[in-house]
């Protein structure tokens, strides 16, 4: 029986997957069951960081894999602890609370949230943005600020508010209202359809926040990890967040989420308070410390150069109406349908995704600019 057709029986049906069957890969280029090979510009949803098959990822990982593959955590393991500090020192944070997902590293930042605002006797309300990805989970779901996640899964969980994204009036008006322990929010909305906020926004929700006693939570679940051309995105803005979330390229392909926590809740989280037992995992925090070591100044040059090309490529060609997003996370709004656009590109050799109702790009941050300028010919041609 064939994949396609075992799967049918077998697997789910959470997934609108592509008639297609990845069998291999190598850097950016994907291959199929049939030999077909792909330039892939989605990267596993912005999880490969380097590609397929990296040469340097996969003999840190295999050295850890064949010295010891998992621990519990009720004992020490060097990458966990490795990998903890070299986060701290590269943003400024303090402690890590390592789990498995973004969806895992956001319910934890919220755990945290919550339990800051309970020693304090506050409101335990958190505000998010409209628009808003923050996980499948029935809390993180409740934190998403889209309704149509929400249908056929309530009651979600309570204890969360929403104010519309670049709107300053309407946040500092919810800020009145709710009195939120907290602000949880992207950057960059990736889900929502790969919109930034505004600089001015931002700064408005930090000038909120350490007015009254709230928290900072910037999920980097997407964003972060050197694809907005700096190491997390909340860098281009300036701001000191309390609680950085992040999972997705941590990795560079392995399951990992991580909750970064700033002075004020560095030891909110005591002895069995959380938990987790595949977080921290040594083989997984052994492939992101060498995901996270490598993303040097140079590279993240590079991504802003790629970032720039596919700009300067795209923006003002036919059939494309506009190019938002940060670095190598874009979304382009095309005058076909997305979806028409992306099947395109599939028949030419090309994987791109959606967002919303725009083209989504989420290279390896490491793609060739040969390659790149090869998709790009492909993207175009299919926009037009």
């Amino acid at each position: 029986m064939k994949t396609i057709e075992k799967e049918n029986l077998y697997v789910a049906g959470t997934y609108k997957r592509f008639p297609i069957e990845i069998v291999s890969g190598k850097g950016a280029t994907a291959v199929d069951s049939n030999g077909k090979e792909y330039i892939d510009l989605a990267s596993g949803i912005a999880v490969n960081t380097f590609g397929y098959s990296d040469d340097e990822w996969i003999a840190a990982v295999t050295k850890q894999l064949t010295t010891l593959q998992h621990t519990s955590n009720l004992y020490y393991t060097d990458p966990c602890v490795e990998l903890a500090a070299l986060l701290c020192e590269k943003t400024g944070m303090k402690k890590v609370f390592f789990s498995n997902s973004g969806a895992e590293a956001n319910e934890c930042a919220i755990k945290a949230a919550r339990k800051y605002a309970e020693n304090k006797g506050n409101s335990t309300t958190i505000l998010t943005l409209l628009n808003s990805f923050h996980g499948r989970t029935l809390t993180t779901l409740a934190a998403t600020g889209q309704e149509t996640f929400h249908k056929d899964f309530l009651p979600l969980t309570e204890g969360f508010a929403y104010t519309p994204a670049n709107d300053i009036a309407a946040l500092t008006e919810a800020f009145e209202k709710y009195s939120p322990c907290a602000v949880m929010f992207e950057v960059v909305q990736g889900e929502g359809g790969v919109n930034p906020l505004e600089y001015d926004f931002v700064k408005k929700i930090e000038e909120l926040c350490t007015a009254n006693d709230a928290l900072m939570i910037c999920d980097e679940v997407q964003i972060g990890n050197g694809r907005s051309g700096k190491l997390y995105g909340y860098m281009h803005y300036g701001i000191s967040p309390d609680v950085v979330t992040t999972a997705k390229g941590l990795g560079g392909g392995l399951p990992i989420g991580a909750t970064m926590l700033g002075e004020r809740v560095k030891d909110i989280f005591t002895y069995g308070s959380h938990g987790s037992t595949f977080g921290g995992n040594p083989v997984c925090c052994a492939g992101a410390v060498n995901i996270i070591t490598r993303l040097d100044e140079a590279m993240l040059s590079e991504v802003i150069k790629k970032s720039e090309l596919i700009k300067n490529t795209l923006e003002g060609s036919e059939g494309v109406e506009s190019v938002t997003g940060l670095g190598l996370m874009l979304g382009i709004k095309t005058a076909k349908p997305a979806g028409e656009v992306v099947s395109r590109c599939i028949e030419n050799g090309v994987l791109v995704i959606t967002a919303k109702d725009k083209v989504r790009l989420l290279p390896p941050l490491n793609i060739p600019m040969e390659e790149l300028k090869k998709a790009l010919a492909v993207i175009k041609d299919a926009c037009r």
